[in-house]
């Protein structure tokens, strides 16, 4: 991202805007953490997120992210495969997809962030999943994200932002708290935005992209 106004923020820097999100959303209250998540954990199931047979990334969350644990036993349960992300290179900021298991052995990635030890081989690209739950700083109306700043998620999902594709898939779901979201951020060229953000509060859609106007000679 390369600057935004947030309703709460106004006229802050990305870097600025991610600070004070960070220490927004850790300072939830315990409690009113808990009912948030529950009511996503809701949402995710009235979106259809759990479909018997899909393939569907997840998050192991950061402090401060919606915990998503709780939704894996009822995935499972309905025959969804799950996938995390895995770190292919800092240098690269390069990211894929790795299976995630019920008896997943998990050791702390280079940022503190849980990932299965798995083969890499087992690894999938994007574009083979049906859906990509993706964690987020901030979010506005448009399902913009504002991320860590690290680039990771936008350039695994590049191709995404390909039109000439027949269609779009993954589907891009974010998952934050209501709390999160900004009035406004301005997009890099390369930043993907999402399909739709579940909070606590309901679902943000994406707007659908008008259509080009036709011309008569």
């Amino acid at each position: 991202m390369t600057a935004q106004v947030g309703s709460a923020f106004p006229l802050l820097s990305p870097r600025e805007a991610r600070k004070r999100l960070r220490a927004l959303r850790r300072n939830l209250p315990d409690d009113e953490r808990r009912n948030a998540e529950r009511a996503i954990h809701r949402e995710l199931r009235r979106v259809a997120v759990w479909r018997p047979g899909r393939r569907v990334a997840v998050f192991l969350g950061m402090p401060g992210e919606v915990d998503l644990r709780p939704c894996f036993a009822e995935a499972w349960r309905r025959g969804v495969r799950l996938y995390v992300p895995r770190i292919l290179s800092l240098r690269h900021r390069a990211m894929t997809f790795v299976p995630y298991e019920r008896d997943a052995r998990l050791e702390a990635n280079w940022y503190g962030i849980d990932e299965p030890v798995v083969p890499i081989a087992r690894r999938v690209g994007a574009l083979q999943l049906d859906t990509i739950l993706v964690p987020l700083l901030g979010f506005d109306a448009q399902c913009h994200r504002l991320g860590m700043g690290a680039g990771f998620y936008d350039r695994a999902l590049q191709r995404r932002r390909d039109r000439a594709q027949p269609f779009h898939r993954p589907r891009l779901v974010g998952v934050a708290y209501a709390i999160q979201q900004l009035e406004r951020i301005d997009p890099a060229p390369w930043d993907v935005a999402l399909d739709m953000v579940v909070t606590e509060r309901g679902v943000v859609r994406r707007p659908a992209t008008p259509a080009p106007e036709t011309r008569i000679p």
